[in-house]
This record gives structure tokens, sequence and C-alpha cells, in this order.
């Protein structure tokens, strides 16, 4: 019997402590897309989500209720714009920005709870989410197969 090496295996998991130490770690600072639009339809209290990015962008399309509040003006405008007993959700474009990253720094930095919306706006759209353009009309794109049910249900994870 001919036993093929495991790209997956060949470097062990890690133990079931370390395990559970680190992705608990990675659910305390991150959220994603399907979580954060649950709770907005929802109404849900504690979180206020921001978009760092430019005004040019914000323009082009924005998660209706979100924030604009750029990285850059974050500690100087943050606390006229946030109460300090909410969760902070970030959100820049999308996996390959990391935009979302240094605006919760800037956030933590502050004191804020906070958590980054992974995925970004990229795949807030892409999941058919409804996105508010800076002349006020709300659009949303069909779900992408790729990222989400097509059929309407949620992924349930």
């Amino acid at each position: 019997m001919i036993t093929t090496a495991s790209a997956v295996t060949r470097i062990p998991a890690a133990a079931n402590a370390e395990a559970l130490a680190h992705f608990a770690a990675r659910l305390a600072f991150e959220t994603d897309v399907s979580d954060v639009a649950a709770d907005l339809a929802a109404g849900a209290s504690g979180i206020v989500v921001v978009d760092s990015r430019s005004i040019e962008s914000w323009n082009q399309g924005h998660i209706e209720g979100a924030i604009h509040l750029p990285t850059a003006e974050i500690a100087e405008r943050a606390a006229g714009l946030i109460q300090r007993d909410v969760t902070v959700v970030v959100y820049c474009w999308g996996p390959g920005c990391n935009g979302a990253q240094k605006a919760a720094l800037e956030f933590a930095k502050l004191g804020y709870a906070v958590k980054e919306m992974i995925g970004g706006f990229e795949y807030w759209a892409r999941e058919g989410f409804p996105v508010k353009n800076g002349a006020g009309l709300v659009t949303r794109r069909p779900a992408d197969s790729l990222t989400a049910p097509t059929s309407g249900i949620s992924c349930a994870c």
C-alpha cells in the first residue's frame, strides 16, 4: 500500500487549548458581513458601523446606516460622533485592503471596543446586501454564488 504525505498535516494542527484561544481571539477581533447585515436589519443595539474610506469611495457606495469617518480623521472626530459604550465595526474596500485594520487600530488607541468586518465593502455588495450611494439611491446586486447562497437563505454558519 502506497501512502501519500499530506500537505495539510505536514505541520500538525495546534493543540486543543491553543486552537480554542486562537479562534476565540479571532472572533473577538472580527465579524462578517452577514452578521453585520443581520444586526442592522434587526435594529440591534450596541454597534456602530464605520466606513473608513475616502469621500469618493463613500459616494460610490456604502452600507446604509454606516458613519463615514476616514481613518485619518478618527482621532480628531470619533469622540464627537460615536459613544464609548458601543462596539465599533469598521470596514474598508475588501480583503485586499488593510484600511479596516488601520481604522480599527485608531479606534483601539482611543479606547473603543472595535471589530473589523472581514470581507469589507466588496463582500457586502457581493453578498447582495443593500448599497447606498452619495445621491441617496439604494440598490442591491444579485448575490454572487461564490460568496453567498443565492436562494435567499442564510448560510447558517
